[in-house]
């Protein structure tokens, strides 16, 4: 489940990144506000399985 979640993480990042050289207007701002949410998901789910530290 992290390899998944670490995968999803690193491409909504690169498309988010890459939204901003392909697309323009609307169109830009809604496929970077959508990757955006999958990048913010994908790290809390990141966070909330971390191991415990002792």
């Amino acid at each position: 489940m992290k390899a998944l979640l670490w995968f999803v993480l690193i491409v909504a990042v690169a498309v988010n990144v890459s939204t901003s050289f392909a697309f323009d207007g609307l169109q830009q701002i809604l496929i970077s506000v959508s990757s955006g949410v999958v990048v913010l998901g994908s790290a809390v789910g990141l966070f909330l399985m971390r191991g415990k530290r002792a």
